[in-house]
């Protein structure tokens, strides 16, 4: 059930948000683009009560429900940027408005950003395991709570996996031409 409600959650954040940015930019219907676009995070609370009334009702934890901990903490991360990335592409082309940002190109300015990307995966990793530590705090049995524990130490390995790249993008900086220097 989780997992079905995770991909029905997933769908459904595309779905208003794409709807969302198309009354915008192609209706020219603000006040619907901001419903539309305000229904977004209700998504995330779907899941989130899904999760809590399957554990209330006597399930036992199994990893989609450290799925479920960790779709929302991407979510609260990454949710706004997400959105903030997709207006800038239907802006640009529904619109003719300027070309999405992107990151730099290279250099100590790139090297920040991938630190920056890394903090917030830390951040995300974080609120997953305060998510899950609730849950097992909530239920307190041990034994149904057991694979929260075990996806939290299995989830350690995105924020480390993902350090890759700042050290990449600092221990050997692509250069950039003085034209490049700002990012693509």
């Amino acid at each position: 059930m989780i997992v079905a409600t995770i991909v029905g959650c997933e769908i459904g954040f595309w779905v208003l948000l794409g709807l969302g940015l198309l009354a915008r930019y192609k209706l020219r219907r603000l006040r619907l683009s901001d419903v539309l676009l305000l229904c977004v995070p209700l998504v995330d609370v779907v899941l989130l009560v899904m999760t809590v009334i399957d554990l209330r009702g006597g399930g036992t934890a199994a990893w989609t429900h450290g799925l479920a901990a960790a779709y929302l903490a991407y979510s609260i991360v990454f949710g706004r940027r997400t959105i903030r990335w997709a207006d800038q592409v239907a802006a640009h082309r529904l619109s003719g408005g300027p070309p999405p940002w992107k990151p730099p190109a290279g250099g100590m300015a790139r090297a920040r950003y991938e630190w920056g990307m890394w903090l917030r995966i830390v951040l995300a990793y974080g609120i997953a395991c305060a998510l899950l530590g609730i849950a097992v705090w909530a239920i307190g049995d041990p034994v149904r709570t057991a694979a929260l524990v075990t996806f939290m130490l299995g989830l350690a390995r995105v924020p480390l996996i993902a350090l890759i790249w700042p050290l990449a993008y600092t221990l050997f900086p692509k250069k950039t031409t003085s034209a490049g220097a700002s990012g693509p």
